[in-house]
């Protein structure tokens, strides 16, 4: 055995994972100051008391333990959240979030229950990372729609990714491990189909308390910045019915055009005539000037679906003068419109108190002239008002919702009129390369699946490809890399590495099963299976599924029975990784997004542990005939 040569060592490094788990649990220190010191402590460690080899060349030199760094699945990792804000800020999902939310009717149960079904499905046979990605910008527009945290969604999310790579042999890299191991110890092939069946029951089981239990346990984790935003705030707009626009011809009659439906419509005007509700008879014509109340997030929403027409057309006081006043000396739209190029924020601004602008209008203020900025709506606590939004008058204290290019309305901070609230700026997304975005994550999904490049390169690739066509600029990809996951992700494959090199899995594998002696078959591997379930969400997975397929072999050899529902038993077990941020990797791409702790994971994931292992002690005895006790 390893660990009877290398016996200090081994101990050292069963201590750093003992550490280790205790830094994770407590969250004393951020996980990144963890990892970081982790990989210190293994690289001095090492370097003092060396693992030789037969050549007496260290094992764990600081090159292997910081190998983790330049591991494939972390590369993939960090390109797939590139590609994935990617899509994220060209507003390429948006259609799907809004179709989801139909279906859904505002329902959580029902949205979870609409996409993770697919999500568990279509893992079955794709690798689950790419889905993963694909899905939670699309969870993350459905969990904005309906109000809620994005963090009460996305440990769904994942754990349902994980439970459908449970039931086929690609669904994940854990079940390709095993059955490699498997051949090179001789047997039999697994074939794709072989532990469909009792996978899916697993599956079910476990997708039953995401869908219905998980989120009432989830906390909420909402950022900062969107617990101090107020997000029901109703502001006056006004929609124009411009040439092409699908409102041109709604009956309003037949109720709220679903464009408009987010919306309470206050007046329509039309030419010189204004109409007030009830407002049953309107058909809408091009021309007319929709005069709305909304909220901020539906006023984003519409930017997407109706471009321009939320942006009040300049009149002649808003333009910039010539000395002659001919009509055709004004600017044209492309003159006009030249601001409105590259990225745009929208925020919140107060009329302040002494402003030179109240009292006026932004027709008479002509503020876009003056700010390269315009204002979407307007909200008064005192009242609603019933007018175009150019006609009317600021008070102060009065609230604008405001658009333009981040430089322009960061220089509203230098303005005595008007105070800009931090907090309240939201880039908004590039819908001029949502159809490029798209094209491109297509097309990293279609070669990863397919096989032909490797994930790592279709996903590398991907990320490249969506700086360099503006899809998002590099300061924007910078920001979507998370520390966390990369410092986790490496310090945790190190010491994966000294655990399997040191001896010290085997040794903690070989101790527990020793104290399994005396019980039958289907008693044994229920224990088996605990056993790996927890390791797992220490080890990682694949560390878990390699270090367990021999031992499971073993066992089946002693106990004189078939090894093929101990080697189903090694993949389900290795699969339980629902207890840790760190057990796989599809739980560490959405730590950063949901604004989860490791306690969250813990408390989510235990429960779904205990239900698999309970559903799996009583499907394998009866399912493989393995007897509980010894004759």
């Amino acid at each position: 055995m390893l660990y009877e040569n290398f016996d200090l060592q081994m101990w050292i490094t069963l201590g750093l994972v003992l550490l280790t788990i205790i830094g994770f649990a407590t969250e004393r220190l951020p996980i990144e100051v963890v990892s970081a010191s982790l990989i210190a402590l293994l690289m001095i460690v090492f370097h003092f008391l060396p693992v030789p080899d037969l050549e007496g060349q260290n094992q764990l030199n600081a090159a292997r333990i910081l190998g983790g760094f330049a591991n494939p699945g972390l590369i993939t990792v960090v390109s797939l959240l590139i590609v994935g804000e990617a899509m994220v800020r060209t507003g390429a999902l948006e259609g799907v979030a809004s179709t989801l939310y139909r279906l859904s009717g505002g329902s959580i149960v029902r949205g979870l229950f609409i996409s993770l079904i697919p999500v568990a499905a279509v893992s079955s046979v794709l690798n689950n990372t790419p889905v993963v990605i694909i899905f939670i910008p699309i969870i993350g527009a459905f969990a904005e729609r309906i109000g809620v945290s994005v963090s009460r969604l996305l440990i769904p999310l994942s754990f349902a990714s994980i439970l459908g790579g449970m039931t086929t042999l690609i669904g994940s890299s854990t079940n390709l491990l095993v059955a490699g191991v498997v051949s090179e110890l001789g047997l039999p092939a697994i074939q794709f189909f072989d532990f469909f069946i009792p996978g899916v029951i697993l599956a079910s089981l476990g997708l039953f308390y995401v869908l219905f239990i998980a989120p009432r346990i989830i906390p909420d984790r909402a950022p900062m910045a969107s617990q101090l935003a107020s997000e029901d705030r109703q502001f006056i707009a006004q929609i124009e019915v411009l040439p092409g626009s699908p409102l041109v011809g709604q009956n309003l009659s037949d109720g709220t055009p679903e464009l408009l439906s987010e919306m309470t419509v206050r007046m329509i005007q039309r030419s010189e005539h204004a109409f007030l509700p009830p407002l049953d008879w309107v058909e809408l014509k091009e021309g007319d000037v929709i005069v709305v109340a909304a909220t901020r997030k539906v006023l984003i929403e519409s930017i997407s679906t109706l471009p321009r027409a939320l942006h009040p057309s300049p009149t002649r006081r808003q333009l910039p003068l010539r000395e002659t006043n001919d009509e055709s000396s004004y600017p044209t739209s492309s003159t006009t419109e030249a601001w409105q190029e590259g990225d745009q924020v929208l925020a919140e601004a107060m009329v302040a108190p002494a402003s030179n602008i109240a009292g006026l209008n932004l027709e008479t203020i002509g503020f876009r002239r003056a700010y390269d900025c315009i204002v979407l709506g307007i909200q008064r606590r005192s009242q609603m008002m019933r007018q175009r939004l150019t006609e009317i008058k600021l008070e102060e204290g009065d609230v604008l919702l405001i658009q333009g290019p981040p430089q322009n309305v960061r220089e509203l901070q230098n303005s005595h009129d008007v105070i800009l609230m931090e907090l309240s700026q939201h880039l908004l997304p590039r819908y001029f390369h949502a159809q490029r975005a798209a094209l491109i994550f297509a097309s990293v999904l279609l070669a990863a699946a397919s096989g032909l490049i490797p994930i790592v390169v279709a996903a590398l690739t991907g990320a490249a490809a969506m700086i360099v066509t503006g899809c998002l600029d590099i300061r924007d990809a910078v920001r979507a890399v998370d520390s966390r996951i990369v410092l986790t992700v490496a310090a945790t494959l190190g010491l994966g590495t000294a655990l399997q090199i040191t001896g010290g899995a085997e040794f903690v594998a070989l101790s527990l099963i020793g104290a399994l002696h005396g019980l039958g078959p289907g008693a044994i591997i229920s224990v088996f299976f605990i056993i790996i379930a927890l390791l797992t969400n220490i080890l990682s997975n694949n560390a878990s599924a390699v270090l367990f397929t021999p031992i499971a072999i073993n066992i089946a050899a002693a106990l004189g029975t078939d090894p093929t529902p101990f080697i189903f038993a090694v993949i389900f077990g290795a699969s339980c990784s629902f207890a840790s941020p760190i057990g796989y990797q599809t739980n560490l791409i959405i730590m950063a997004p949901g604004h989860y702790r490791f306690m969250d994971f813990v408390k989510t994931g235990t429960p779904l542990i205990i239900i698999l292992w309970i559903g799996f002690s009583i499907l394998f005895p009866w399912y493989y005939d393995l007897p509980l006790t010894i004759d």
